[in-house]
């Protein structure tokens, strides 16, 4: 009887693809993938660290995880895995924590684990983290398994650090593959029957570091690849979103109008304090030449979803800061906002502020920015009522509904039709 493994992935949609490729690997190798659960061997979980909310989560899952499956060996990795890896130890039943440097070794580090009659497998607690300044591999990945979208790693780490972030302390410096090897990945991709692909890094718009390549190139030559009929842009910089990007997207390309963009806030004091590139002013006006190269003045606050970034609660943010925020954020009329309460995080400038707010006072703020997002989100929905769009279905199916994402990723929902899984169809909205 095949081993059984089982995979648990929290945070980003890198997360995703590293994870799947994992999967793909014990595949290889003769494993069969189950829930997690009584009667699995090994629990892989791809952790996040971007809250300490976060943390928490992972040290809950592992405990529940353990009381359900005592036998099962549990494997951590991801961005907690490498900055608190003897925390993590610490806590009964994990037997691997592999960091960053060491992420292509995971699944190899695990069946070591299982030599059969040698007596010289490696015991549990066993941790691999490293000095995050020394990260310079690349861990190849994309997601598969789904008959309608794949996530593609296209870069890692970040150059960045932002005042409140601990990424760069996760994944390392900013780093990429070459274009001719993500496009071979593209055509795996496509060979699975696979029709719309979601670029994932960390700071996607930053590929190219240690290529001396451009994310336009990029950008062209996946566009190129038979079989994929839609990409979108996962979250990008507004600094590294050109108008030479933009214009090419408008020339009649695979590339969608839905751009997930962090602002971290709309107040020039705060994105200054955070460490961040550019100014509200020059946000606003990124957003204004979006519009204007991809939506016709008849489509305007319609055709281009925005998914928008923000923080509240950073330190020393007082009201009128937020207030600035809020007001730049009902000019700009993004379709939908992620909201994150500021969280203080250890080896961080942020961290060491004295000037803290309120844990009350960020979930108030958090409360106002989640109504406004909900308004904007239902006016940019019924500006989209009555118009023709193409849908992407996909194959899940609940109260005999499927459900799929219009090019701008408006959800729709139809009776279920599984000649139609995985098609891309037009529709009225």
């Amino acid at each position: 009887m095949n081993k059984k493994a089982a995979f648990i992935t929290l945070g980003c949609k890198l997360n995703f693809a590293e994870t799947s490729t994992f999967a793909r690997q014990f595949a290889a190798e003769g494993w069969d993938e189950v829930k997690p659960g009584p009667g699995v061997d090994v629990v892989v979980i791809n952790t996040c660290s971007v809250t300490e909310h976060a943390d928490k989560k992972c040290r809950n899952l592992i405990r529940r995880l353990h009381k359900v499956a005592p036998e099962a060996r549990i494997a951590i990795t991801g961005c907690y895995a490498q900055l608190k890896p003897q925390e993590i130890l610490e806590i009964d039943g994990v037997d691997l924590v592999v960091g960053t440097e060491r992420k292509g070794e995971l699944v190899p580090l695990i069946l070591s684990l299982f030599k059969a009659g040698d007596g010289d497998a490696p015991s549990r607690q066993q941790g691999y983290s490293c000095d995050v300044d020394a990260v310079d591999n690349f861990f190849p990945a994309y997601a598969s398994g789904e008959r309608t979208r794949s996530f593609l790693k296209v870069q890692d780490g970040c150059d960045y650090h932002c005042a409140y972030c601990t990424v760069p302390l996760a994944r390392g410096r900013s780093r990429n593959l070459p274009v001719a090897e993500l496009v071979a990945q593209a055509r795996e991709i496509a060979a699975q029957g696979i029709v719309e692909v979601v670029l994932t890094g960390v700071n996607t718009g930053d590929f190219g570091k240690t290529t001396g390549e451009s994310f336009l190139s990029l950008l062209q030559a996946l566009n190129e690849v038979p079989g994929i009929e839609r990409y979108r842009i996962s979250s990008i910089e507004p600094n590294l979103l050109t108008e030479e990007i933009l214009r090419w997207i408008a020339s009649g390309t695979k590339f969608l109008p839905h751009f997930h963009i962090p602002i971290q806030a709309g107040c020039n004091k705060t994105l200054k304090a955070m460490h961040r590139r550019y100014t509200a002013e020059q946000f606003e006006a990124k957003i204004a030449l979006i519009r204007d190269i991809l939506e016709k003045p008849e489509e305007r606050y319609t055709r281009v979803f925005f998914g928008i970034d923000v923080i509240v609660g950073f330190p020393g943010e007082t009201e009128e800061d937020f207030e600035e925020t809020y007001r730049l954020l009902e000019r700009v009329r993004p379709a939908f906002l992620h909201i994150f309460p500021y969280s203080r995080r250890a080896g961080t400038p942020a961290a060491e502020r004295p000037d803290q707010v309120q844990e009350s006072v960020k979930t108030a703020r958090v409360q106002r920015l989640e109504a406004l997002s909900d308004r904007l989100h239902a006016a940019f929905t019924a500006a989209n009522a009555g118009r023709p769009a193409k849908v992407l279905f996909e194959s899940t199916m609940k109260g005999g509904k499927m459900f799929g994402y219009t090019e701008n990723y408006l959800r729709v929902e139809r009776p279920y039709d599984k000649d139609l899984i995985g098609k891309i169809v037009e529709v009225t909205v």
